[in-house]
């Protein structure tokens, strides 16, 4: 195996992360469901034009915490004489639920299927706006010049959960049987919907983004996906006089301090040459994990696609 640019494999299983937890994480997120659960979802499924053989294809709306309308791709079986497991789909950052053919194959097996788009970003969901600060770039730096409350990424986590219990709460679901998937800002999303949703069953996550934001800029890798975080220093604070508030805030948005509260079987698969969201980020989340839990590794691949992922994916839902 070739040697990991980031950091030696033996050293990745027992790496514990160097952002800061916030010493009130906790109380955030329980404040912070609670604010969840009082919304009411004023849920709307409206028939797409796309139909399918197979499955009955519906635009779910819902609102979310602050008011912004959610959107979800949702379909289900077209026959269904028992309650039926569910997969939750999470998409990469800035992009969108996807189209509606790639989650036939979920269908088809019994599934019912709700595609989340992350509120604004290249979807249908709303931003509301509302927060101090910058918001040139992207949403996990956005809200950091003020209360922790008003990060837009927790309100994205939020969506996450929120639409979980949407979908465990439909009669042709069971709710006892629901699974998670998404890669990048998808995979980072996928372990905060298992972590705040403690019924989902199973999750897997590949190369999750959104975490051990300070590791990120340690080893020089705050470009791509993680370049608000150089952009912000640069623009906001160039001394990085504020360097330790701002890891900390992010800190509440790190779900690698999310992850103690995950009860679902994970199925995590890393690229080890992966220099957008580098493996050791990826272990500091998946350390923490106490639930049942195993590893694919691709030491030869780094944030692309990887080879028979999405099968293996497949059979492991199919144990939901």
């Amino acid at each position: 195996m070739p040697l990991n640019f980031d950091m030696p494999l033996d050293k990745l299983y027992t790496y514990q992360g160097v952002n800061p937890r916030p010493a009130d994480f906790d109380t955030f997120w329980d404040q912070s469901l609670a604010e969840m659960q009082a919304v009411d979802p004023q849920l709307e499924l409206i028939p797409a034009d796309f139909q399918h053989p197979v499955a009955d294809c519906f635009h779910l709306y819902f609102t979310g915490v602050g008011g912004a309308r959610i959107y979800a791709k949702f379909l289900k079986p077209k026959t269904i004489t028992t309650p039926t497991p569910a997969i939750l789909m999470f998409h990469g950052y800035s992009m969108n639920s996807g189209d509606w053919n790639d989650k036939i194959n979920y269908v088809a097996a019994g599934f019912t299927v709700a595609a989340l788009d992350c509120r604004g970003q290249g979807g249908l969901s709303e931003d509301m706006g509302g927060t101090k600060g910058w918001t040139l770039n992207g949403h996990f730096i956005r809200g950091v010049e003020d209360a922790p409350e008003k990060l837009t990424m927790r309100q994205i986590f939020l969506d996450t959960a929120q639409l979980a219990r949407i979908v465990m709460a439909m009669p042709d679901v069971d709710e006892a049987r629901v699974g998670a998937m998404g890669a990048s800002q998808g995979g980072g999303l996928t372990l905060a919907c298992a972590a705040l949703e403690p019924r989902i069953k199973r999750a897997a996550p590949i190369y999750p983004f959104l975490s051990d934001y300070k590791r990120v800029w340690e080893i020089d890798l705050d470009k791509q996906a993680y370049d608000e975080l150089k952009s912000y220093f640069r623009r906001f604070d160039p001394r990085h006089e504020r360097e330790d508030e701002l890891f900390t805030k992010l800190g509440y948005i790190d779900i690698q301090h999310l992850c103690p509260r995950i009860r679902a079987e994970i199925l995590l698969s890393v690229g080890l040459r992966d220099e957008i969201c580098p493996p050791s980020t990826q272990f500091a989340a998946y350390n923490k994990i106490s639930s049942p839990k195993s590893l694919d590794l691709y030491p030869d691949y780094a944030h692309e696609h990887l080879p028979d992922c999405s099968d293996r994916i497949f059979k492991f839902m199919m144990a939901l």
